[in-house]
């Protein structure tokens, strides 16, 4: 029997994790799912995170002082920076229109829709900063205790992970920012405070300002410190070929135990998230096929057919074939920095860009 490949065994995982899900919450096994099977997920969205840092510096590191001539950094840079502002300006239009078209969130269950407004409701509640969008109580509403509840379970979940508080502080801060201050949050004051906080922007100036400080000295007087950068590059990029391996397992345990999370052993409740997050996720799929099957081919294809001699059709497999792990993983993540050491071991590995 012919191996399968990875992204193959991923999707199996996919599909194993949502038919553990409905059948753990059909037997009252959704404690036992929460419990030993979603920690594994977290072990690997953290294991991903781990190697992200280090693999983004030690590549654009190796990469930058990999080029003889500084000067060709600033032009890839700016076609980069081009590109990238681009695609993203075009794909939040695209994600806007299909949402206001679609309304995708109109579709959760009632349950869930009453549990998550008397969410809001407290957590408005609770924060004196925050102004209430309308003047309406559903919490007040007696019918609504078993709401309450489940919201103010809800509630002390989320003030544990103090995501939603952190959010509203940094949004506040901002408030009295100037029009430059993205400028300088670019630029890292302790590159070590960086790294323990996850500021990419940050992390990726270092790296390109290590990287041309490297390349303007003799060559022969950083010859060890390249030789380090690229070694250490190497065992990253290893490391996350060793945590691919168990891939399909892990994404396995974190849909499974996300889903057991979300819905316990209520099967009807599942039922209704699995139809809310059905039609969700018909919205997103149409948005991504849009960037992935028109916007991304038509660059690829155009920088490809530029650089050899394959034509649209060519290009365009070409790319997705060597990406297509990257893709999966990211989808069922949902993490950017879980799939970027992926992603550029995709690059790398698969597309062949150095």
């Amino acid at each position: 029997m012919k191996k399968l490949p990875l992204h193959t065994k991923i999707v199996i995982g996919l599909l194993l994790g949502v038919a553990w899900a409905v059948v753990s919450s059909m037997v009252g096994f959704s404690g036992f799912t929460k419990d030993y099977l979603l920690p594994f997920g977290d072990i690997f969205i953290n294991l991903l995170k781990l190697i992200a840092i280090p693999l983004v510096l030690f590549s654009i590191i190796t990469g930058v002082t990999g080029l003889s001539d500084v000067s060709s950094l600033g032009r890839i840079g700016a076609k980069t920076v081009a590109i990238y502002l681009a695609t993203t300006i075009l794909a939040v239009s695209i994600g806007l229109a299909l949402v206001n078209l679609f309304n995708p969130g109109k579709h959760l269950g009632g349950d869930q829709r009453m549990v998550n407004r008397i969410s809001y409701e407290l957590w408005v509640q609770n924060n004196s900063r925050v102004d209430a969008a309308d003047n309406l109580r559903y919490m007040d509403d007696p019918a609504n205790a078993v709401y309450l509840e489940q919201a103010s379970q809800k509630i002390t979940a989320d003030a544990a992970s103090d995501v939603a508080q952190k959010g509203l502080e940094k949004v506040e801060s901002q408030k009295e920012q100037g029009p430059m201050q993205w400028l300088v949050d670019m630029v890292p004051s302790n590159i070590f405070l960086s790294f323990n906080d996850s500021l990419m922007l940050q992390v990726i100036f270092f790296a390109l300002f290590f990287g041309i400080a490297v390349v303007l000295l003799p060559r022969e007087k950083v010859e060890h410190v390249i030789g380090f950068c690229t070694g250490a590059n190497d065992i990253f990029i290893k490391m996350v070929d060793l945590v691919m391996k168990g891939a399909p397992f892990f994404v396995f345990a974190l849909l499974a135990g996300t889903l057991a999370e979300m819905a316990g052993d209520d099967i009807n409740r599942l039922g209704s998230i699995f139809y809310a997050l059905g039609r969700y996720s018909l919205v997103v799929v149409i948005g991504l096929a849009i960037m992935i099957l028109v916007v991304y081919p038509t660059l690829v294809s155009f920088v490809i057919s530029k650089k050899s001699k394959l034509n649209f059709r060519q290009s365009f497999l070409y790319f997705y074939r060597g990406i297509r792990p990257a893709q999966l993983l990211a989808f069922s993540t949902s993490s950017s920095a879980a799939t970027l050491p992926v992603t550029m071991e995709c690059v790398a590995d698969n597309l062949w860009v150095e």
